[in-house]
């Protein structure tokens, strides 16, 4: 996943209105039309019309079509919160690379490829890791975090959610914890503890990872190809 330099207003994602409409879609556009018949805001032959439509129909971009002039079709639904800890087995024991300062500084940044697990190590010594302009290819992502006498100080993305698991023994761990307004956006779990050291892990301000929703609209646009094929 690349990155940006520069802000994206939430709400802008692009919509795929060429989706196959699930039956939660329909459920959810009928309650929206169900409220409206009781606000007053459509007549019950209005309501029974557009039900109808909504039970016969096969896209995302159908659906919306029902309740365009309503203020609820305008409403986009809150994003479901990040899991607390990685899905089992979406992340393997083994670390994909480790940096390790003793007695020393260590420093991962600029464009580099974030694996599944990273193992930093601080021992009278300083890390830091900046995955602000890094390329996420797997959406969970663990940094195993340990500072004895030591600094581990960790910067992502803005629009990425972030989770940390640890303490502190006579030191400090502070994960600042967040949630991406993009279901699909990477999920980046700190695990560890700051022995008499400090570990620190919070947002780049001005970064963000900017192909999250490109990423999905290549896996739609592959399934529609596939399909079409056929």
């Amino acid at each position: 996943m690349d990155l940006q330099k520069h802000a994206q207003t939430p709400g802008t994602e692009a919509r795929l209105p060429e989706l196959r409409a699930s039956d939660a879609d329909r459920d959810r556009v009928t309650d929206i039309l169900r409220e409206a018949l009781a606000e007053g805001r459509l007549t019950a032959e209005e309501h029974a019309e557009r039900v109808e439509g909504v039970l016969h129909s096969k896209t995302v971009g159908e659906l919306d079509v029902y309740i365009q002039d309503l203020p609820a079709g305008h409403e986009r639904p809150a994003p479901a919160a990040a899991p607390a800890r990685p899905i089992p087995g979406a992340v393997p024991a083994d670390a994909d690379a480790s940096v390790v300062a003793v007695f020393s500084s260590a420093v991962r940044r600029g464009r580099w490829r974030a694996g599944r697990r990273l193992h930093a190590f601080a021992v009278f010594g300083s890390v830091e890791i900046d995955l602000s302009e890094a390329v996420f290819e797997y959406q969970q992502v663990v940094i195993k975090a340990i500072s004895v006498f030591g600094d581990v100080q960790i910067r992502v993305p803005e629009n990425v959610s972030l989770r940390g698991t640890g303490g502190g023994v006579m030191g400090n761990f502070e994960v600042s914890t967040r949630d991406s307004t993009d279901s699909q956006a990477p999920v980046i779990y700190v695990d560890g503890w700051a022995v008499m050291g400090n570990v620190e892990a919070r947002p780049k301000r001005g970064r963000f990872v900017a192909d999250i929703l490109d990423r999905v609209q290549d896996k739609v646009d592959h399934k529609l190809r596939k399909h079409l094929d056929r």
